[in-house]
């Protein structure tokens, strides 16, 4: 999996001039929360942001480089201004690696169900999923092969094999997709 970089600065003033300022620089503040709660005001590049925002899946762990040390993150949250087409400020939270993280997945479907082959209908049925893992072992995505569906059958929750390290918190008996007999 690809490692991504973003490279930060540790800042000490605050406030509407100086943000203003870094954004007329091409820079974006921000601010890094690690585990406690505790915060770091930061300065980062507004380009180099962006390009790796527009990327990764909120579970996507990054390498957030403070003033050279490297800290595993997630990008918490973002302020994006739409009318300009750019990031105003970005949250970043650290995880230190051996604390499990909750996770909620929305399903990526794949493949053609042998049902709707056979003049089935697919029904979508659960759209996400609860998982727990560390941060090392969460999936960027959960892809579902439903290819193998035929009428009547059903693919659930405990269905799903994503590995080892990874506890679906979710309720095993959850319907994710089903196909249908064609109404006659």
């Amino acid at each position: 999996m690809e490692q991504y970089v973003i490279n930060a600065k540790i800042r000490k003033e605050t406030g509407k001039r100086i943000s203003k300022q870094l954004r007329r620089e091409g820079r974006l503040p921000a601010v890094a929360y690690n585990e406690k709660g505790e915060s770091t005001m930061l300065d980062i590049n507004e380009a180099e942001f962006t390009k790796i925002w527009r990327t990764i899946t909120p579970t996507t762990l990054i390498n957030l480089k403070i003033d050279g040390q490297d800290n595993m993150a997630y990008i918490q949250d973002t302020e994006y201004d739409i009318k300009t087409d750019y990031n105003l400020h970005a949250d970043f939270h650290i995880v230190s690696g051996n604390k499990p993280i909750t996770a909620k997945y929305k399903f990526h479907y794949s493949g053609t169900p042998a049902g709707v082959l056979q003049g089935g209908f697919l029904v979508k049925r659960v759209p996400d999923v609860t998982i727990k893992a560390l941060p090392k072992d969460l999936p960027a995505s959960i892809t579902v092969d439903i290819s193998k569906i035929k009428i009547g059958e059903k693919f659930l929750v405990k269905d799903l094999n994503l590995g080892a390290g990874i506890t679906v918190l979710s309720k095993g008996d959850l319907v994710i997709a089903n196909v249908a007999p064609a109404k006659k």
